[in-house]
């Protein structure tokens, strides 16, 4: 009895010992916050236990590979062919890893759900901060929006894809019902984005076994049934067909590098959630490189299984169905092989759109905390019982389900993904530059950091994206018409152009960057004390 009442007594103190250290955990994450300037709002609820696990979860989740892959396809198809879509996969992948390093480093040294326009605001000299501040908020929101808006069609394209297969093409859905499904999923992507932290923080890890046990099944499945039917290594990695129609095949090449960069963005969510994450400045770093770095991967694994299993690329693009990839598993895996895997797809698929769903909202409903968004007061409220900012998750469904008229476009998918890409990248490279240009001097390194390395890795990703955005700024083919023209320009355009003309119409005179909404530190206490107005300028 005493052997069983002292191990009891052991588990309890045990126990405790746990209790403490989430306690001092979460502390210590308030006390930094509060040091950048924001009191903590979130309940922290990916939970100091596994929060590793879970913060990269999300990161990964709103990356997810197979569906991801699926998607993209035919990018890779159209602008090399086999070479495309191995090489036009791995080369980006290398260059995106820098700059997932330097955001490593940024989320490290200051982890706050405002994420990059705060950094860019304290990065940036004094004078330009709130200019800084402004653009990469805008620029972020935009891409943040549009990639909820293009993971979401794309999912009602995987729908359309089933049902046509279903059906053996005697149903083939149009563009309006196409639409009609991008809103139900947008719909049903509030709702769930609307849930409180610790019901996403549990369905993300979830969702990763989903998502990895897909790719598995997905690469096994095309290997081993397709048999003797695959290409030769040789065709496999070096047969290039160039349909794009532009006449060099080298920019050709280029254009596949849409699918890698259109997948690996979004992993600044560890950003964005780590004001609901225990050990953030740790977890965050972490969650942004082990989601790059196994998605890119994964990614590429799934790429070459397809490549050896496509013995035609012309008949594989001539196919009706909305979507090659599911024209890929038809042919290998027959009807009900296809529908079985791509039913696991499109589950994939809807959970990041509904990861990228949270991801977004928390960047406006931060933006919102600064006053730096039409009707800010509305977007910046907590809900008092799910501790999540609703109101600001409607927003970006909204404002997404406007995005999808693109969707009446042949190019409706570049258009999107390149918008998103652009917006992303520039928001992610724009603090970056201040950081490499003597920003990194006025913070405080993170427990991740690059080094003597931070500055050439900080180049060379300024530098790709620089290129990038340039390249997603083409139309996908040599001539094009209404219809097949690339709608990102017009988009992004028309942010650039709003969010230009209010600044300097009106918001150069009461934006001031990141509004602080606690009182200094106490030196004596060591900690913070909310104040109860925060000033709203742009309601």
């Amino acid at each position: 009895m005493d052997i069983v009442k002292n191990e009891k007594d052991e588990h309890r103190s045990f126990e405790a010992t746990i209790d403490t250290d989430n306690i001092s955990l979460r502390h210590a994450d308030d006390l930094l916050l509060a040091q950048l300037g924001y009191k903590s709002e979130f309940k922290r609820e990916f939970s100091a236990w596994i929060q590793l696990i879970e913060t990269v979860a999300f990161s990964f989740s709103i990356m997810g590979v197979i569906a991801s892959v699926s998607s993209t396809l035919i990018f890779g198809l159209d602008s090399g062919g086999h070479v495309g879509i191995v090489f036009g996969w791995l080369i980006p992948c290398i260059f995106v890893l820098t700059v997932a390093l330097s955001m490593a480093e940024l989320t490290s040294a200051m982890p706050t759900s405002a994420g990059l326009y705060y950094f860019a605001a304290k990065l940036a000299p004094s004078e330009y901060g709130p200019l800084a501040s402004w653009i990469t908020g805008w620029a972020n929101i935009a891409g943040q929006t549009t990639l909820v808006c293009s993971i979401d069609f794309t999912c009602a394209q995987m729908i359309t894809t089933a049902v046509a297969v279903a059906s053996d093409g005697a149903v083939v859905l149009s563009a309006g019902a196409t639409f009609g499904i991008l809103w139900g999923i947008l719909f049903s992507h509030a709702i769930v984005c609307s849930a409180a932290t610790n019901v996403l923080a549990r369905l993300n890890v979830f969702y990763v076994l989903v998502n990895v046990g897909s790719t598995l099944a997905a690469i096994i499945a095309l290997l081993v049934v397709s048999g003797d039917a695959k290409v030769s290594t040789k065709d496999a990695f070096t047969l290039f067909e160039n349909n794009t129609g532009w006449a060099s095949n080298g920019w050709a090449f280029i254009l596949s590098f849409t699918a890698p960069m259109w997948t690996l963005t979004g992993y600044d969510s560890a950003a964005h959630i780590s004001e609901e994450v225990a050990g953030a400045a740790t977890a965050a770093p972490i969650a942004i490189l082990v989601g790059v770095v196994a998605t890119a991967s994964l990614g590429w694994i799934v790429l070459i299984a397809v490549s050896f299993v496509i013995p035609s690329v012309s008949d594989l693009l001539s196919s009706e169905l909305p979507l090659p990839m599911g024209q890929v598993f038809l042919n290998v895996l027959g009807k009900r092989g296809m529908l079985a895997i791509w039913s696991l797809i499109i589950v994939v698929q809807y959970v990041t759109g509904a990861a990228q769903g949270v991801d977004a909202s928390r960047v406006v409903f931060a933006f919102s905390r600064d006053d730096a968004l039409p009707g800010s007061r509305w977007w910046k409220r907590i809900n008092p019982y799910t501790q999540t900012p609703v109101n600001a998750v409607w927003l970006v469904m909204v404002v997404a389900a406007l995005c999808g008229t693109v969707g009446f476009s042949e190019t409706a998918l570049n258009s999107l993904a390149g918008a998103a890409v652009i917006g992303l990248y520039t928001s992610y490279a724009f603090p970056i530059f201040l950081s490499i240009i003597g920003g990194k001097d006025k913070i405080t390194p993170g427990p991740f950091t690059l080094g003597r390395f931070s500055k050439p890795i900080g180049w060379i990703a300024v530098s790709w994206v620089s290129f990038i955005t340039i390249m997603l700024l083409f139309p996908p083919g040599l001539k094009t018409t209404a219809q097949e023209m690339n709608y990102a320009v017009v988009m992004m355009g028309g942010v650039f152009i709003f969010a230009s003309a209010w600044w300097m119409l009106s918001a150069k005179k009461w934006f001031h960057g990141p509004v602080t909404n606690v009182d200094s530190p106490r030196k004596d206490q060591g900690e913070t004390t909310p104040d109860h107005e925060h000033s709203s300028r742009s309601d």
